[in-house]
């Protein structure tokens, strides 16, 4: 059955490694159900109802993507649009939560009709070979970089911005310790990966997590909350209390709109449809690549049903009650354990849906034990700096503009931003127009991301 529906010999793969890249997915996104309601509660929604509709909204978004496209891409609530969603719509601005629920709904209608009219095909296509290699590499800078500040290895500095662990002081049995064991994660993936172990990404998550449990056992790690370093070991295994849910789903329906301008709803409205646009292509792209899943004129077959799966993840979870649900970059992790198919996102699916009765145990997952396939993950992704060339400066300095936006401005929308306007302009001013037939897709992109930093 699963042969015939998802065609894995045609795709080089098999059962047994779509499940192992499937839990390999889930288990390098799993912190989102933690992070996801940390982050949206502070507009002041319930917790355990974020937590339920985090899960279910990544349920129907990834198994869309794996029906409808066939592709082993995974969908969740975005990490960036849960931050602009709580702190700036519903802080700054200070609208309440089911105003921004409604934004992120008529944002997703939105997609949809994009997706349906394939103008956001025609937005993928129009990117050049280079600055698809170069976001792929600058989503591997960008993945590993989270992985090193999830581990603690890379931390604040007043005078560098960031900087390295020192592993001494007070917080060392904590934060200390914790690096350390990301570390060792890093050095059993990397071991277990030379060796050509399959699932060694999944392998050394969680023998990192058991070291952990060893080492709190032991009192060699000791939890501290506040430093963001909490219990590995669960404290129960199952949840059966859904009836929070009831306080978010379908708030959508409910948002007061008389206490918004309707010039201010559009402006939020816009926010969340850029942003989630150009996440969604730069992970779109960056994760196919990786996989050799693009064609020779580096178009994603299936495209428009893999946007609009990600279009429609997004209405629903607004109606779940979530901020934009998105195409996860972390889908990489399962690529790279080997996924091909939409069998890798069946798996990673149920695995969100069971999250919702097992979230005591998922949610226990520490953050230093995902930091080491996030790190692997990004080295794995650099790969696709081979493919730009470097002779050709008209390409190869916007790609390299591209790639390093990405982790020093913390976004692969900005990327995408940076990387479109220096390609088109250096070669428009330089008289090269013509040779890279630039678009008028690309012309349209870069007066649009020129006036998104003007406006917005």
């Amino acid at each position: 059955m699963f042969e015939k529906f998802f065609k894995l010999k045609e795709n080089g793969t098999d059962v047994k490694t779509e499940v192992i890249a499937g839990l390999t997915t889930f288990m390098t996104m799993a912190y989102i159900l933690a992070v996801n309601p940390n982050i949206l509660s502070v507009a002041g929604m319930d917790k355990q109802a974020l937590l339920i509709a985090t899960a279910l909204a990544a349920f129907v978004g990834t198994v869309l993507m794996a029906l409808l496209a066939n592709y082993p891409f995974a969908l969740a609530p975005g990490l960036g649009l849960n931050a602009y969603f709580a702190y700036t719509v519903c802080g700054t601005m200070g609208y309440h939560w089911t105003i921004a629920l409604a934004a992120v709904f008529v944002e997703g209608i939105i997609f949809i009709i994009l997706s349906v009219t394939s103008v956001r095909e025609a937005i993928f296509n129009a990117i050049p070979m280079t600055l698809k290699s170069a976001v792929s590499v600058g989503i591997g800078l960008f993945v590993a970089f989270i992985g090193l500040q999830d581990a603690k290895l890379i931390v604040n500095s007043d005078s560098t911005l960031v900087t390295y662990q020192t592993f001494k002081g007070e917080t060392f049995h904590s934060v200390g310790v914790g690096a350390i064991l990301a570390l060792v994660g890093v050095f059993i993936t990397a071991i277990l990966l030379i060796k050509n172990v399959k699932g060694g990404i999944l392998i050394g998550i969680i023998a990192t997590w058991v070291l952990g449990m060893i080492c709190e056992a032991c009192g060699i790690y000791v939890p501290d909350p506040a430093a963001g370093m909490y219990s590995t070991i669960p404290s129960s295994i199952v949840s059966f209390d859904f009836t929070p849910f009831k306080e978010t789903f379908g708030a959508v329906f409910r948002a007061d709109f008389h206490s918004i301008k309707l010039v201010d709803f559009i402006v939020v409205m816009f926010a969340f449809l850029f942003v989630d646009m150009f996440d969604t292509i730069g992970t779109l792209i960056g994760v196919s690549s990786k996989a050799d899943m693009l064609d020779e004129n580096g178009k994603l077959p299936r495209i428009k049903p893999a946007l609009l799966s990600d279009a429609i993840a997004t209405c629903v979870g607004a109606v779940f009650g979530t901020s934009t649900t998105t195409t996860f970059v972390e889908s990489a992790s399962g690529v790279t354990a080997g996924g091909r198919t939409g069998l890798t996102s069946i798996v990673t699916a149920v695995l969100f849906l069971l999250s919702i009765v097992f979230s005591p145990l998922f949610l226990t997952i520490p953050s230093f034990a995902i930091a080491p396939a996030l790190i692997i993950v990004g080295f794995y992704m650099m790969g696709a700096v081979a493919k730009i060339n470097f002779e050709d400066m008209s390409d190869a300095i916007p790609a390299f503009l591209c790639i390093v936006a990405m982790p020093l401005a913390y976004s692969i929308s900005e990327g995408i931003s940076v990387g479109v306007i220096s390609w088109t302009l250096i070669n428009l001013v330089t008289g090269k127009a013509k040779e890279k037939k630039i678009s008028i897709v690309m012309y349209v992109l870069t007066v649009l991301f020129i006036l998104k930093y003007i406006l917005l």
